[in-house]
């Protein structure tokens, strides 16, 4: 079998793998996929809580996550907005846009540059 042979039979295994990245601050956890996953929920629905309904997650542990997050930069990536006919909901600022564009920039980036490593990789776990 040559090299794209072996490649091919590696493809549907080598997509199932990939590269988490996390971007750690003092003890926590500042961005990784949850938190970028989050901020793209949030953004689309208003709402912390609504996001977390979306995610299957807690109420709380979304809360706890938007606080780190908020906590890890130089400003807040989401701020809550009170009152109005719905009762508030949650908005992310420009930092917080732009923190997620740049880190789904780097996970593209990292995926890129692993690719070939993570189809060897692949290779070497159970199937």
């Amino acid at each position: 079998m040559d090299d794209n042979e072996d490649a091919g039979a590696l493809a549907p295994d080598a997509r199932t793998l990939q590269p988490q990245l996390r971007i750690s601050f003092r003890r926590s956890v500042a961005m990784g996929p949850g938190k970028a996953d989050l901020l793209d929920a949030i953004a689309r629905t208003g709402s912390i809580s609504a996001a977390a309904r979306e995610m299957e997650m807690s109420y709380r542990r979304a809360w706890l996550l938007v606080e780190t997050m908020n906590e890890s930069f130089s400003r807040p990536l989401v701020e809550t907005i009170t009152g109005g006919a719905r009762g508030g909901g949650a908005r992310v600022t420009e930092l917080g846009l732009d923190v997620v564009r740049r880190y789904r920039n780097m996970e593209r980036r990292a995926s890129e540059s692993v690719s070939e490593d993570l189809k060897a990789f692949a290779a070497l776990m159970k199937r």
